[in-house]
């Protein structure tokens, strides 16, 4: 049996009109059953020793949620208020112009060499 490059093509060519969002899907339901597997996967229940004797326990996953919340709200906050700086900055600065029909109309250049 002989292949050839127009066969390859035929073969291939369904693989290219598949639309990028039901690649999405595939990459969202994976990282769902991977993380539902890890939740699946540690369900024992852990302590978590605070300071003055006092003591939390929970499931594993749920530590970890909690530890990844934290986290992601101290970046979030960290971050903050070089966001503002950035966004003031960006913003167009506000001028005293006059506005109204005369401010869209600028004044005649000179003419003349």
């Amino acid at each position: 049996m002989i292949f050839s490059i127009e066969g390859l093509a035929t073969i291939a060519s369904p693989l290219r009109e598949l639309p990028v969002k039901y690649l999405m899907w595939l990459l969202k339901a994976a990282i769902f059953f991977t993380l539902f597997a890890f939740a699946l996967n540690n369900q024992q229940t852990v302590s978590v020793h605070f300071f003055f004797g006092t003591l939390w326990q929970a499931p594993l996953v749920l530590v970890v949620l909690v530890t990844f919340a934290c986290g992601l709200s101290m970046g979030i906050l960290v971050m903050m208020p070089r966001w503002w700086k950035n966004h003031k900055a960006a913003r167009p600065p506000t001028s005293s112009m006059p506005t109204g029909p005369a401010a869209n109309h600028p004044a005649p250049l000179p003419h003349g060499i």
